[in-house]
């Protein structure tokens, strides 16, 4: 207990630290700006191995990281752009822009499902990796089941874009997840395999698409509310 309250205390000591420790706001952009990065390098190694093996599927996993890596972008732009006098408009406008930019997320990943599952697309893992792999996956699920409790009554338009485009990540990751272990753990025929991930395939699809479209209507009510309280 006491090493890690001195780790705290001295990560406490440098600036960002201290911001990251005490300013929610700070701290769910900065996870932004790091969740960007992973996406950035994620888009540049699926599109390369797109181009080398010309493969649809490459091309489209792709396209899933470059809309992702989009939308982290325009809120961590959104931030370091921000005016007071104008800040609530375009947090309202890049919420919206992420909206409209997971369903396209949707479709992309619908895309990505149906090449999976007509082209048998699937990593078989070793147990260790395999077990990584989920304990990373669940740790994610877990930080984003915490963030939306604690951030249930922050209604700032920013952050309610993070964590939105924090659970579409999420739920997207359960179905690879999902993917890897029948493959890899599971002794189901192909064709039951083929079942279980597609019905998974549309209740993620389903959830992002639902999730964009409750953005944009939610972004689009709070910001003619804000205008007509003025």
């Amino acid at each position: 207990m006491k090493i890690k309250q001195a780790v705290i205390q001295k990560f406490e000591e440098t600036k960002i630290g201290r911001r990251i420790i005490r300013e929610q706001r700070f701290r769910a952009v900065f996870s932004a700006s790091v969740g960007l990065l992973v996406n950035i390098l994620y888009a540049f190694y699926h599109g390369a191995l797109g181009v080398i093996n010309q493969s649809l599927w490459f091309v489209a996993m792709f396209a899933y990281y470059v809309i992702l890596s989009t939308m982290r972008f325009s809120t961590v732009l959104c931030e370091r752009k921000r005016r007071s006098s104008t800040s609530r408009d375009i947090e309202h406008f890049v919420a919206k822009l992420c909206g409209g930019l997971l369903v396209l997320l949707s479709f992309i990943l619908a895309g990505v499902v149906y090449i999976s599952l007509f082209q048998n697309v699937a990593v078989k893992h070793h147990e260790i990796v395999m077990i990584t792999i989920a304990t990373y996956t669940f740790y994610k699920i877990t930080v984003a089941i915490i963030r939306a409790i604690k951030q249930r009554k922050n209604t700032v338009p920013l952050l309610i874009a993070i964590r939105t485009i924090g659970y579409a990540e999420v739920a997207a990751s359960l179905l690879t997840l999902q993917r890897s272990m029948l493959i890899s753990f599971g002794s189901m025929d192909s064709k039951n395999i083929a079942l279980m991930n597609g019905l998974t395939g549309i209740s993620v699809c389903l959830f992002i698409l639902l999730l964009g479209i409750i953005t944009i209507l939610r972004s689009s009510k709070e910001r003619k509310n804000t205008h007509g309280t003025v």
